[in-house]
C-alpha cells in the first residue's frame, strides 16, 4: 500500500470515527452534553470541540493557510452538537480533499505551521499523522465519557463487509471503493 494511499484511508477513518462519535451525542439532551465528566477537558462539548479547533488549526496548514494560533480564539465555538456535526463533517471534508489529491512526492513535502512567533516545518506525512493521533486520543476520551452510549470506533474496513457500514458511508458521500483508489 502506497503512503498516500494510506493516508487518504486514514482521513475517511478519521470522519467516519467523528461522525459516529457525534451520531451518539446527537442522542443526548444539551445538559448531558455539557455536563462535567471525567476527562482531560470537562465535558463531551470541551472534548469534541478541541477536536474541532486542532483539526482546524493542522487543515488550514496543510492547504497553506495562515490561521496559526487564531484557531483556538474561541475554546468551544460550537455549543451543541448539531453546530458541531456540520463544523467537523465540513473539515474531515477538508481533510479528505486534500488527502485525495495527494501523491507520494507530497508527502515528503514540508508543511509551515504558524505557533504563535515560530513557525514549525514539518514534513506533511509526519504532519498528518500526529493529526490522526491526536484525534484518537481525544475521541478515545470522548468515548469513555459516553460510557455504555459509545458507538464503536475502533472498526476499519473489512472486505466483504460493506454493506453494514453502506448507510454511515453514504451520509458521508462516499463508499467503501473510494478508501481504495490509488488516483482520484
Amino acid at each position: 500500500m502506497s503512503g498516500a494511499l494510506l493516508m487518504r484511508a486514514q482521513a475517511r477513518n478519521n470522519a467516519w470515527a467523528n461522525h459516529r462519535l457525534l451520531a451518539a451525542c446527537a442522542a443526548l439532551s444539551q445538559p448531558e452534553f455539557i455536563a462535567t465528566r471525567v476527562g482531560f477537558f470537562p465535558s463531551l462539548r470541551a472534548t469534541l470541540n478541541h477536536i474541532l479547533i486542532v483539526d482546524h488549526f493542522y487543515v488550514d496548514a496543510l492547504e497553506g493557510g495562515t490561521l496559526g494560533p487564531a484557531a483556538w480564539a474561541e475554546r468551544e465555538p460550537c455549543q451543541d452538537v448539531p453546530s458541531l456535526q456540520a463544523a467537523q463533517s465540513a473539515v474531515d471534508q477538508r481533510l479528505i480533499a486534500w488527502c485525495d489529491a495527494l501523491d507520494e512526492a507530497d508527502l515528503s513535502r514540508i508543511i509551515e505551521v504558524q505557533r504563535g512567533h515560530r513557525v514549525q516545518r514539518e514534513r506533511a506525512d509526519r504532519l498528518l499523522l500526529h493529526l490522526f493521533q491526536h484525534q484518537i486520543h481525544h475521541r478515545g476520551q470522548a468515548h469513555g465519557m459516553l460510557g455504555r452510549a459509545a458507538p464503536q470506533l475502533d472498526e476499519f474496513y473489512c472486505w466483504g463487509e460493506a454493506h453494514l457500514r453502506a448507510p454511515e458511508f453514504a451520509a458521508l458521500g462516499w463508499t467503501e471503493d473510494d478508501l481504495w483508489m490509488e488516483r482520484r
